[in-house]
């Protein structure tokens, strides 16, 4: 049994894994990254403030690029709406004070007007600060 409680996210789930083969590392990485989708899915920016630098950059499936506060924007006023989010077949890489995670993405979103589930394959990049993982781009 683990020590993160990964039942508290309503709106996210993480399929194939074997969380009780991950080291405390791995799992706080994970839970963090639960941790976001969720707070995607709430449009809770608050929290997603707390967990991504400012210095962050978006991409899009599109291409599109975006700052973290024109990405924050759009999921605040609705152009991007996330409603639910698969973490499937997570793989957590820790080294010292950095952490890639690397997996699919299961989004079921209306994401600028086009509404269905979106499937995506990559990484996000995580650096400890203090206590807690902070979402960073992948330099």
């Amino acid at each position: 049994m683990t020590e993160y409680d990964f039942s508290v996210f309503g709106n996210v789930t993480i399929t194939g894994a074997d969380l009780n083969a991950m080291s405390a590392e791995e799992l706080s990485v994970l839970h963090r990254q639960a941790q976001y989708c969720q707070a995607m899915t709430e449009a809770d920016i608050d929290t997603m403030r707390e967990i991504v630098s400012a210095d962050m950059t978006f991409t899009h499936m599109s291409g599109r690029r975006q700052s973290r506060e024109e990405y924050f924007a759009d999921v605040a006023d609705g152009r991007l709406n996330y409603f639910t989010i698969g973490i499937e077949d997570p793989r957590v890489r820790v080294a010292g004070d950095t952490a890639t995670i690397t997996f699919t993405s299961v989004l079921n979103a209306n994401a600028y007007g086009a509404r269905g589930t979106f499937r995506m394959a990559g990484s996000h990049h995580y650096r400890r600060r203090g206590d807690a993982w902070i979402a960073v781009n992948a330099n």
